[in-house]
């Protein structure tokens, strides 16, 4: 009992109120309403039922319907990649479940942080092959970062916040929640905050002071240096201490497909993208470099080529939150295990110490790297069939549209020309399935984008194989007011199984023609099928209607727009690196070559 200093008079203890009673479906609500969540994605069932009717009478929490389990997967995903929040999807058991998985595997390959709710049958019929049961927390534990299977009410609010915790901590990630029917419609006292308690999980977000000195020390006294920035540099929200950092040392600076926007397109240190379909100076500066200071990369195939072969006189330094892809594929000089928004800023200070105490001298570098960007900078060959050229039409929508835009981009050759030829300024502004590479990822990540950063103009950018994957999101699009513009860069064909067809099995155009685009059949019609969603819908034949279209597309914000460009099925995506092969300079300047591609054929 305490004593009133001013009185002297004890008094008596201060009561606690009870804990409220809820059931565990209130519970997921209320868990919700508390971590701050406003918006979520899902699809009712069975065995998520109990959930749905509390979520109905919340005003804090907008549910959004979707057509799809995946939609709902991969809403969340362009939610959380355009925001930074966490991303929500909720799924019923079954089929429900595994509709997320594609979604769940894409957020886990590309570090985005998405907590998924899923309902599970009755504790008392797990294992008994029960209507709508799949073990779904098996099915997903290679490809989340943790997976909860929660069979009581008691258990809820502990859960939903752990998974939030691990999700948006260390390295983002996807995490699931698999609640039992009876977990849902049992009662238990709701305590608030709860305990979190996670074993084991410690990220480690402050480096080792002598890892950074070493960094410091190897940068500052290279000759030929390249950073290397990642995807993890945008999770980490850290472009602003990146710039600072890149600017401090003067080195010339690659972002992967992940990092597009990490750094600005128009920073003269800025080589541009590396990788299989880089550009020439950003795939030669890491081959030739003599030091790679790589910053939440993750050394993948797609910009190593051959990792044996990768550049071979280089030392490296790694940065990274994810101990395990520290010296997973190349081996660090100095590993450097820490948050990128702290790592940069101590990086920073060491280096500019260790620079005042040396001569760093890049000069020969940069004249080698500028002799390369005036030998070979960024372009592709106009079409010959008639048929728009597919690059100049996502070059207009990024020129037109501006860089406070978000584009999505679906998987294939429009993926990549929408990371060549749009020019990105800032974080969050692209969003692409780079890991997984999903097909179908575009218009729902779009829509998720628009809902979290609804004063941005978001943009699809789509393939006309992509789109017939999830197009059926616009319709949630247009009941839910999400305007988003969908361009459809319709070759009316699977794009890049095709020109891979082209290159390698001579021309053999093994089932890639969708018959989308070209003369009269159309099946489908995405003019006619827009039209049937409520859109707003447009066909682009000719170069003299693309800006047209467009600004018309970007003046129309009462519904979504679908605009369906015809382009040739002859544009290849160049430079390319052909897979399994060296980054070698004289291997890539002949295979960036359409010329060499001919003779290869």
């Amino acid at each position: 009992m305490s004593v009133d200093s001013a009185t002297a008079v004890p008094r008596p203890p201060a009561r606690t109120a009870p804990a409220p009673v809820l059931t565990g479906a209130q519970a997921v609500v209320r868990s919700l309403d508390l971590l701050g969540v406003t918006d979520v994605f899902g699809l009712p069932g069975g065995a998520i039922m109990p959930v749905y009717d509390p979520l109905m009478d919340d005003e804090n929490v907008r549910h959004i319907l979707v057509r799809h389990e995946q939609g709902a997967g991969h809403a969340a995903e362009g939610y959380a990649a355009a925001s930074g929040r966490v991303g929500v999807a909720i799924a019923t058991s079954g089929p429900g479940a595994t509709n997320l998985v594609t979604a769940i595997a894409d957020a886990y390959m590309d570090s985005v942080p998405l907590v998924c709710i899923t309902g599970q049958v009755f504790s008392t019929l797990m294992g008994t092959d029960a209507f709508q049961e799949a073990d779904i927390v098996g099915i997903t534990m290679p490809i989340t970062k943790h997976s909860f299977l929660v069979k009581s009410a008691e258990e809820i609010p502990g859960a939903i916040a752990a998974a939030f915790e691990i999700a948006s901590t260390g390295r983002p990630g996807p995490v699931l929640v698999d609640i039992t029917k009876d977990a849902q419609q049992n009662s238990a006292p709701f305590v608030w905050p709860p305990k979190i308690e996670l074993p084991g999980y410690r990220p480690v977000t402050k480096a080792h002071g002598k890892q950074i000195q070493a960094a410091a020390h190897l940068i500052a006294n290279a000759k030929k240096p390249v950073l290397y920035v990642g995807g993890g540099v945008i999770r980490a929200k850290a472009s602003a201490e990146l710039k600072t950092f890149a600017e401090a040392t003067g080195a010339p600076l690659v972002t992967t497909l992940m990092a597009r926007g990490a750094f600005p397109d128009s920073h003269e240190q800025h080589l541009g993208m590396p990788g299989m379909h880089g550009t020439v100076p950003a795939v030669l500066a890491l081959q030739d470099s003599d030091l790679i200071v790589s910053l939440g990369a993750r050394f993948d195939d797609r910009v190593t080529g051959k990792a044996a072969l990768f550049a071979p006189n280089a030392q490296v330094v790694h940065v990274d939150i994810d101990p395990a892809e520290i010296s997973k594929i190349r081996t660090a000089d100095v590993p450097i295990v820490g948050d990128l928004k702290e790592v940069l800023v101590d990086l920073d200070a060491a280096f500019r110490q260790a620079a005042s105490e040396t001569e760093v001298d890049y000069s020969e570098w940069w004249a080698f790297l500028n002799g390369l960007r005036e030998e070979f900078p960024l372009g592709y060959t106009p079409t010959t069939d008639g048929l728009l050229s597919p690059q100049h039409v996502i070059q207009r929508i990024g020129e037109l549209t501006g860089p406070e835009a978000i584009y999505a981009a679906g998987v294939g050759q429009h993926q990549m020309w929408a990371a060549q030829f749009i020019k990105y300024e800032r974080p969050n502004a692209w969003l692409n399935s780079g890991g997984a590479g999903t097909m179908g990822y575009s218009v729902p990540a779009a829509m998720g984008a628009k809902v979290a950063e609804p004063e941005r103009v978001v943009w699809a950018i789509d393939g006309d194989g992509c789109f017939q994957m999830t197009n059926q999101e616009l319709a949630t699009c247009v009941i839910d007011d999400i305007p988003i513009k969908v361009a459809i860069i319709n070759n009316s064909s699977l794009g890049m199984v095709r020109q891979w067809q082209t290159l390698f099995f001579d021309g053999r155009h093994s089932n890639t023609d969708l018959n989308t685009g070209h003369g009269t059949r159309r099946i489908p019609d995405f003019v006619k099928l827009a039209e049937a969603y409520g859109c707003l819908a447009i066909r682009v034949e000719k170069e003299d209607e693309i800006d047209g279209a467009i600004e018309l597309a970007l003046a129309t914000n009462d519904r979504p727009v679908v605009i369906d460009f015809v382009v040739s099925a002859d544009a290849m995506v160049w430079p390319m690196v052909p897979q399994g092969v060296s980054n070698s300079y004289v291997q890539y300047a002949r295979d960036h070559s359409p010329a060499f591609a001919e003779q290869e054929d």
